[in-house]
C-alpha cells in the first residue's frame, strides 16, 4: 500500500509540475507534442487536442515535449510560430518557470487545506525546565501552559520559540496553571544552541522544552491563506538554505536521500494521517519546485540561465557550449541520483 501511495503522490506532483509548463506553452502558442507521466516505454497513450497524453514505464518523473525543444537534442531547431525555439527569450523563461511555480501553487493549496482541516502542532505546554534558567527562577513549572507573551496570543510551541528568539528585553508571560492565570516576568538569556542544520548558534532562550502534547489549530479561510503563504515561503527558504549548506559542506553528502527515502517518508505519513500525508506532499512539492530552479543545465533553472544569457548577450550560446553544458547537467543529475540511492541502501543495511 505504501508503494502505491508513493507512486500516486509522485505522479500527482509530476503532473502538476508539467501542467505548469503545458499551460504556459499553450498560452504562448507553442505546440506540445507529448505530455508524459513517467519515462521509458509507453504503457498507455491517448491523443487529445494535438497532444499525446501518456503513462510510461518508469514512474519517477515526467516531461512535456514541445515542438522545437528536446533535452536529448539540445541543438534542435524547428521552424514555425508554434515552435518553442522561435519564441522570445522572456516567453521561454515564463514557460520554464511555470513548472516550478505550479509546484509552489500546489504546496500553497495543500497547506490551505491543512489549515482548514486542522493543522497539528506542539502545544505551548512546558515539559522540562533547565536548572538555574530564567524560567526556573521565575517559578515556571512543568505542565504550565503559556497563553500569551506581552500582548501576543500564543497557540503553538513554534510561535512561542519564535517570539522569544525575536524579542528584546524582559517579557510578560501569561500562564495557565490549575485553571488559574498567572503572570510572570522573565528576561531571556543568550545561550548556545544548534539550528536545523546542526550549526552552533547563539539565541535568546528561557530554558524550557515542550511537553509531548499536540494541539490542533483550525483556521478560517482568511487566516488559512496567510498560513498557506507563510508555510510555502518558510519551506522554500528551508530547502534553499539546505542546498546552500550542502554545497558549503556543512551538511554531509551522506544526508542526501533518494527515491527509497522519499518513498518511506510518504508511506509513513500515509499510515499516520491524511493531514500528515498532505503536509509531506506539500513539502516535496516545494522541494521539487526549488530544485528545478537550480542553475543546472538539464533543469528548468539551467535553461532559464541560457535564456537570460541570450537576453544580455543578444545571441544564443554556441551549439557546442549548449551541448556540453547540457550533457554536464545530466551527468550531475545522474550522479546525485546514484548518490541518493547509495545512501538509501546504506541506511537500509544499518
Amino acid at each position: 500500500m505504501g508503494t502505491i501511495t508513493f507512486l500516486l503522490v509522485l505522479s500527482f506532483l509530476v503532473f502538476f509540475h508539467e501542467l505548469g509548463h503545458f499551460t504556459a506553452a499553450k498560452f504562448f502558442g507553442v505546440k506540445v507534442e507529448v505530455f508524459s507521466i513517467g519515462f521509458g516505454k509507453r504503457l498507455y497513450a491517448k491523443q487529445w487536442k494535438g497532444t499525446v497524453w501518456q503513462f510510461a514505464l518508469i514512474p519517477l518523473g515526467g516531461y512535456v515535449k514541445m515542438k522545437g525543444q528536446d533535452d536529448t537534442k539540445p541543438t534542435l531547431r524547428e521552424q514555425g510560430d508554434d515552435s518553442y525555439n522561435n519564441k522570445a527569450p522572456w516567453q521561454r523563461i515564463v514557460i520554464l518557470f511555470a513548472g516550478p511555480f505550479a509546484n509552489f501553487i500546489l504546496a500553497a493549496i495543500l497547506y490551505f487545506i491543512i489549515a482548514i482541516a486542522g493543522a497539528n502542532s506542539l502545544s505551548p505546554t512546558i515539559g522540562n525546565i533547565q536548572a538555574n534558567s530564567p524560567a526556573q527562577k521565575a517559578g515556571i513549572q512543568k505542565g504550565d501552559v503559556i497563553l500569551r507573551i506581552n500582548n501576543n496570543d500564543i497557540k503553538t510551541w513554534e510561535e512561542l520559540g519564535k517570539y522569544i528568539k525575536d524579542s528584546k528585553g524582559a517579557l510578560k508571560f501569561h500562564i495557565k496553571r490549575d485553571n488559574k492565570i498567572l503572570v510572570k516576568i522573565i528576561k531571556p538569556y543568550i545561550s548556545d544552541a544548534q539550528n536545523m542544520f546542526k550549526e552552533n548558534i547563539k539565541k535568546r532562550m528561557i530554558g524550557i522544552s515542550p511537553a509531548p502534547k499536540i494541539v490542533t489549530i483550525y483556521h478560517d479561510p482568511i487566516s488559512a491563506v496567510s498560513y498557506a503563504w507563510d508555510k510555502t515561503v518558510e519551506s522554500s527558504k528551508m530547502i534553499f538554505l539546505g542546498v546552500q549548506k550542502l554545497i558549503q559542506g556543512i551538511i554531509p553528502s551522506s544526508e542526501i536521500g533518494g527515491v527509497i527515502t522519499i518513498g518511506k517518508v510518504i508511506s509513513d505519513a500515509s499510515q499516520s494521517s491524511i493531514i500528515a500525508l498532505l503536509a509531506i506532499t506539500a513539502l516535496i512539492s516545494v522541494n521539487l519546485g526549488v530544485l528545478n530552479l537550480l542553475p543546472i543545465p538539464a533543469l528548468d533553472g539551467g535553461h532559464i540561465m541560457f535564456n537570460i544569457y541570450e537576453i544580455i548577450a543578444r545571441r544564443k550560446p554556441s551549439d557546442q557550449v549548449f551541448m556540453f553544458l547540457t550533457l554536464a547537467g545530466w551527468v550531475i543529475l545522474a550522479s546525485l541520483m546514484l548518490l541518493g540511492i547509495y545512501n538509501d541502501i546504506n541506511r537500509l543495511f544499518k
